[in-house]
């Protein structure tokens, strides 16, 4: 199974991404993921969803797009993707260039994590419509998916209307980056995943519910026509464990994400290295 690292805290005081993740890459992990909160309102109502008071340092994170870029200068095989973008929050046809040139100088290697949002407060001054979010979200990514494969490209919804347009470069993957959504299990989440998207992120399910997921997913790609092999499961918040990775695999997972919560450079190095020896053959 791919093992990948998630850096929870990617902030300006933390390790650069650039050092990390060529880090990452030398140690033998597939991938390195950078979460996304372009700002954290001061008062909120909405709870944060693993319970507590939501952390401080969300409000510190990155602009994931420029940590990747700055790692991709420095890595060669290394996957990079978002954990995740918070697409309502974004212009979808500033978004698809800045996705389509990250993958055109990484040599196509961006994986596109996406999400819809948690945090109602956050999405709606960002200009999202929280109520209708995943189908904002659905809309921006079919936007992004002409402007990535077409020459000229337009598109007509309820939330985005734009005449044909030219957007270059195009993505070096064809025909474009793979679709990675983060989210619970449920029907409607299989459904969108099978209908637009790559590859499904669960988000604190357990074994079983991931297995099933799983299993839904096979059924509904087979029922659409669509290869289900066609279809990833990338495990979020995985263990370190030989043990933990090898029930993720047997429950249907292809991939898993090890989250790295050090923030200093000595510290995070030193932490890699602790879960590249737990986690790596």
């Amino acid at each position: 199974m791919k093992v990948g690292i998630f850096h929870y805290l990617s902030t300006a005081y933390a390790i650069d991404p650039a050092v990390l993740a060529k880090r990452a890459e030398e140690l033998g992990f597939d991938s390195f993921w950078l979460p996304e909160h372009p700002i954290m309102p001061v008062t909120t109502v909405t709870p944060f969803p693993l319970g507590g008071p939501i952390p401080a340092f969300y409000a510190d994170l990155i602009d994931p797009f420029v940590g990747l870029a700055r790692a991709s200068a420095v890595t060669k095989t290394i996957k990079l993707g978002t954990g995740i973008c918070l697409v309502p929050e974004r212009n979808p046809l500033l978004l698809a260039k800045e996705i389509a040139t990250l993958d055109h100088f990484s040599g196509g290697r961006f994986l596109f994590g996406i999400g819809a949002g948690w945090l109602k407060e956050e999405t709606e001054i960002m200009g999202g419509d929280f109520a209708h979010r995943w189908t904002q979200t659905q809309e921006a990514v079919m936007a992004m998916k002409a402007l990535w494969t077409q020459e000229e490209a337009e598109y007509h919804g309820r939330y985005y209307d734009f005449p044909p347009v030219r957007s270059f470069p195009k993505p070096a993957q064809k025909p474009h980056p793979p679709i990675v959504l983060g989210s619970i299990t449920s029907r409607r989440v299989f459904q969108r995943i099978v209908a637009w998207g790559d590859a499904w992120m669960p988000v604190g399910v357990s074994l079983e519910e991931m297995k099933h997921g799983r299993e839904t997913l096979n059924e509904l790609a087979a029922q659409a026509g669509r290869d289900p092999r066609s279809i990833q499961v990338v495990a979020f918040f995985a263990p370190p464990d030989p043990a933990g990775l090898q029930a993720l695999e047997e429950a249907g997972a292809d991939a898993a994400l090890i989250a790295l919560e050090t923030a200093g450079e000595q510290e995070a190095l030193a932490k890699l290295e602790e879960i590249a020896q737990q986690a790596l053959p």
